[in-house]
């Protein structure tokens, strides 16, 4: 995610010398006078049903079939009108009840998407072909889907736990289930990208580990792994599955990681040898090299969680001299935050200055690292009392500024930092801009910003001012993009049930819910007032039904 550059008054240019997004060339007489009665044609079929009903009045008998049913509604006793006023209430209760619940589960009114997918097709309302004739809708709504697709794409989450060792070891204490299957699903695929090649049918213990890798159950891929080391006991993805997996514990892990590292390097070796031999031995090379560093990766977290810190930077350091073309894994967040437990501030400030740049993609832990170096300066001397009586200085300016930036990537962060919201285990996979990535990075940074005197209460201050610059987020953003209206959706599929999932910006309430809460509420007075009032009720029904049969009479 990049930043939007350039200044205000090179926008202004381009807006003024460019055409308008939004307008199309004038339609001609055809296309209006279609476009109006397609607009026309729901009012059109209201008047042509009421003058069928006028003009089949007499056959039908409705005046008698009318005066019948008054007949019949005034020889009722009142307590069928508190029978029907409470079952009313009690179906429309039961209504509302689901529409909110819908609504705060999936984020959209029930009614309203029936209505939208199924009725709207009957009644024959496609405004796409009506508004904006020609193909410059169809260019308009693919830029648009491509937009939106690249910015719900998946990544893969750089600080991920261990299975075994942490993500299982919270099933057994609480229960719950924090991984989802689409995550899960999509980490099945990662590793049968990265672990495997069209040459595996040249050794059998990787045509094993390509099974191993599809299978769902792990009890069955650890098996898997076992046959594997039976067949080649220098099998590395072996060991890494056990690794990541079986081991209950870091220190487990970090064993098996090591003997991952040690068959890994020379399996590595040998590819780097045989590499121009063949297309094949290239794709085989490619893959030795992700196995390589998968493990020196996952052996730098390892000596992270075990406080040998300094050695854990050591190793991504190398990494990432070693293999600079492998940006996309994100190594340098591992070393960020590897480095603030070091409180090695200078060498934060160094990695951001690499990769903090305007044409690389952003995330969470770039930006409010970012910002948490600035704060660092004058937090544990802010007050808010002396800002508003002398304003802000310089420095705090550029404290504030940098949240405003952390802030509008992602929103999501602020309530997991300042502890208004409760965390859970991060994902393995996250959404940028979105709740799972602000869930990792708060799991990881949050000591982080607890331990600079101020930081939150700095971020506590100024963190909602960043959408006063921004009052339509889903439109127009000040520093990035516009907010992608996608999060939501994904970030329900990526983080378990139980976690109530932040949605910004704020959905209002949709139209069903309240009509469906008014219906309730009204259907509940009326159910009360015939039960206190029986007799008053009975006559008001009765002067509504005289009413009624009046005005068909005169028509």
């Amino acid at each position: 995610m990049a930043e939007r550059g350039g200044s205000g008054e090179a926008a202004a240019a381009e807006s003024l010398s460019a055409p308008a997004p939004g307008r199309s060339p004038p339609l001609g007489w055809k296309e209006r006078l279609r476009a109006g009665l397609a607009g026309a044609g729901a009012s059109l079929w209201f008047v042509a049903g009421l003058g069928l009903l006028y003009a089949l009045r007499v056959p039908l008998r409705l005046c008698e079939n009318l005066a019948a049913v008054t007949v019949f509604l005034n020889s009722l006793t009142p307590k069928f009108y508190v029978a029907l006023t409470g079952t009313s209430s009690l179906i429309s209760g039961l209504i509302f009840i689901f529409e909110w619940w819908y609504f705060h589960k999936h984020g959209t009114s029930f009614i309203e998407q029936v209505s939208v997918s199924h009725l709207r097709p009957l009644m024959g309302r496609t405004e796409s072909s009506i508004s904006q004739p020609g193909f410059s809708s169809s260019n308009r709504e693919s830029e648009t889907s491509r937009h939106n697709l690249s910015e719900c794409k998946v990544w893969r989450n750089p600080l991920n736990l261990f299975r075994g060792a942490e993500y299982s070891r919270y099933t057994w204490m609480t229960g719950k289930e924090p991984l989802t299957y689409y995550d899960m699903n999509l980490s099945a695929q990662d590793h049968q990208t990265f672990f495997t090649c069209d040459t595996d049918f040249l050794r059998p213990s990787d045509i094993v580990m390509q099974k191993a890798w599809r299978e769902r159950n792990p009890p069955a891929r650890i098996k898997a792994a076992y046959q594997a080391l039976e067949l080649n006991n220098e099998c590395a993805t072996a060991y890494v599955l056990l690794a990541e997996e079986e081991a209950t514990t870091i220190v487990d892990a970090e064993r098996l990681f090591k003997q991952a590292l040690k068959a890994g390097e020379t399996i590595y070796k040998q590819s780097q040898q045989c590499q121009h031999q063949s297309p094949q031995h290239e794709a085989q090379l490619r893959r030795d090299t992700n196995v390589l560093v998968y493990i020196k990766r996952r052996l730098a977290m390892c000596a992270r969680k075990l406080g040998r810190i300094r050695e854990a930077v050591k190793i991504m350091r190398d990494l990432m001299k070693e293999f600079p073309p492998l940006t996309m894994l994100n190594i340098h967040e591992n070393l960020l935050e590897s480095l603030l437990e070091l409180q090695a501030y200078a060498d934060v400030q160094a990695v951001l200055a690499k990769y903090d740049d305007i044409s690389l993609p952003k995330s969470a832990a770039i930006c409010y690292t970012a910002a948490l170096l600035k704060t660092r300066t004058v937090s544990d001397k802010f007050s808010p009392e002396t800002a508003s009586r002398r304003g802000l200085s310089t420095a705090e300016i550029n404290a504030v500024e940098a949240i405003h930036r952390a802030v509008e990537f992602n929103p999501h962060v602020p309530k997991y930092l300042l502890e208004m919201k409760s965390l859970i285990l991060p994902p393995e996979h996250i959404l940028k801009r979105g709740d799972s990535e602000a869930i990792a990075y708060a799991f990881f940074h949050l000591q982080h910003w607890k331990r600079i005197e101020g930081a939150l209460n700095l971020l506590q201050c100024t963190w909602e001012g960043t959408f006063r610059m921004i009052p339509y987020p889903l439109e127009k953003g000040h520093l990035f993009y516009p907010y992608p209206s996608c999060t939501e959706t994904a970030d329900r599929e990526l983080l378990p049930t139980f976690h109530h999932v932040s949605v910004y910006p704020k959905k209002e309430l949709p139209f069903f819910v309240h009509f469906t809460a008014g219906l309730c509420s009204s259907t509940a007075m009326i159910a009360l007032l015939t039960h206190q009032f029986p007799e008053i009720m009975g006559i008001f029904a009765k002067a509504v039904s005289m009413v009624s049969r009046t005005c068909v009479e005169y028509l």
